[in-house]
């Protein structure tokens, strides 16, 4: 069971990239933590509106730049291209690293360095979610994307307690170098992978102009993609904003300190991964999968606003990070699955232009219920989106099976 759960791991060219991943996982978690700490505490006095704008910065490039990100990972040879993307994220990290240091950082640098980083993400990221597919193949793919996420999230276990470190210890600024320097882990193993070994696949061939529209087209004419995204965006606008949702309730419901703040982080990493290791030992991604997952992720959110205490708190951030993986994870598989693998690449991106862009419209609405009604409120809005979700996705289940039954009868 075990071995079936890691079996991309007996690819080397895989194995290569998952050990890079980590340690520059580790490296964006130390910076995300930082971020909207140094934003928190250091550069406004606990404005949680402030975190959301500048989340919205960062996540707002991929929606504005689908239709060329999609295209160009379609198209794109990926192993160079995402040498480039990965030292460029390097390089603002450390920028914005060296302005806090020396003490002259500002909040419109923060957010100005949020929106640089989101463009580069924009791109980097469709290509790096295919590139998957090219280092382990169509049939090892479920469980490629589930130990990616496995490694992502365990460098969210591990990068909040060490920023948490590095703020309390040496001060904000070297976690964004830190997490600078971390990118040449994805850079050495990207040169360390047999190109020979990769796993093509046909490039696109339309016109520019139809290529632009081409993943759009397709993505609409496909229920079952449609309902995904429907999904993703409830959930990704108002109930993946943890960085909202745990600064605010560690400052300004338990207050402690940068020490517990980073637990909080890593215990909700600790969830993700059970959930990868759940994610990696399924067969298959399926619409009932992405069912539990949004309705479980709404009932953790509930208990979360509920908790009265600390540890109590820290406990439902290991159910909400178990149920996100599991919806995340799988929505992911089941749409390169499912789809052309020429189109693979813009179907990716206006995934990720849904999910992460979707934040723009979400989390400056939960900062301000945070702010003006408490962050106990802003994560009741958050279990609103989960259970909201699983209505989308029972109500295509139901559909479908009764399309079943028309056909049967």
């Amino acid at each position: 069971m075990l071995g079936d759960t890691f079996r991309s791991l007996g690819r080397r060219n895989y194995r290569v990239w998952v050990w890079g991943a980590l340690f520059s996982n580790i490296g964006t978690w130390m910076q995300f933590t930082t971020q909207d700490w140094l934003v928190l505490t250091e550069l406004t006095h606990h404005d949680a509106m402030a975190i959301g704008i500048v989340m919205a910065l960062q996540l707002a490039p991929p929606l504005l730049l689908m239709l060329w990100t999609g295209l160009i990972a379609d198209r794109v040879e990926k192993h160079r291209f995402l040498l480039f993307t990965q030292g460029a994220l390097g390089v603002l990290a450390v920028a914005l690293g060296l302005l806090v240091v020396t003490g002259s950082v500002r909040l419109w640098q923060v957010d100005l360095f949020a929106f640089l980083s989101g463009c580069v993400a924009a791109f980097d990221s469709p290509v790096r979610q295919t590139f998957v597919g090219e280092l382990v193949g169509e049939t090892d793919l479920p469980n490629a994307v589930a130990i990616n996420s496995m490694s992502y999230n365990a460098g969210r276990m591990i990068g909040p307690a060490v920023a948490g470190f590095c703020i309390a210890e040496i001060g904000s600024g070297w976690s964004f170098v830190l997490n600078g320097l971390s990118f040449f882990g994805v850079m050495g193993s990207l040169l360390f992978i047999r190109r020979e070994d990769l796993f093509r696949h046909a490039k696109a061939r339309e016109t520019e102009r139809n290529a632009l529209t081409s993943g759009l087209r397709y993505v609409w004419a496909r229920e079952d993609l449609r309902t995904i995204l429907i999904m993703l965006f409830i959930i990704g606008a108002f109930g993946l904003n943890f960085p909202i949702f745990i600064a605010t309730m560690a400052v300004g419901v338990f207050h402690v300190g940068a020490h517990g703040y980073g637990i909080l982080n890593s215990a909700m990493a600790v969830g993700t991964i059970l959930g990868g290791f759940l994610a990696a030992g399924r067969k298959k991604a399926d619409f009932d999968v992405l069912l539990n997952g949004s309705l479980i992720f709404g009932v953790g959110c509930l208990l979360g606003a509920l908790a009265p205490t600390y540890w109590l708190f820290a406990c439902t951030l290991l159910i909400t990070g178990v149920s996100s993986l599991t919806f995340t994870a799988t929505s992911n598989s089941f749409m390169q699955l499912s789809s052309d693998p020429s189109m693979r690449g813009r179907v990716l991106a206006i995934r990720f232009a849904v999910f992460a862009g979707s934040s723009p419209f979400g989390a400056p609405v939960v900062g301000w219920v945070a702010n003006y009604f408490g962050p106990r409120w802003s994560l009741g809005v958050g279990a609103l989106s989960g259970f909201l979700a699983a209505v989308v996705a029972l109500l295509y289940i139901l559909r479908m099976r009764e399309q079943q039954g028309e056909k049967h009868s």
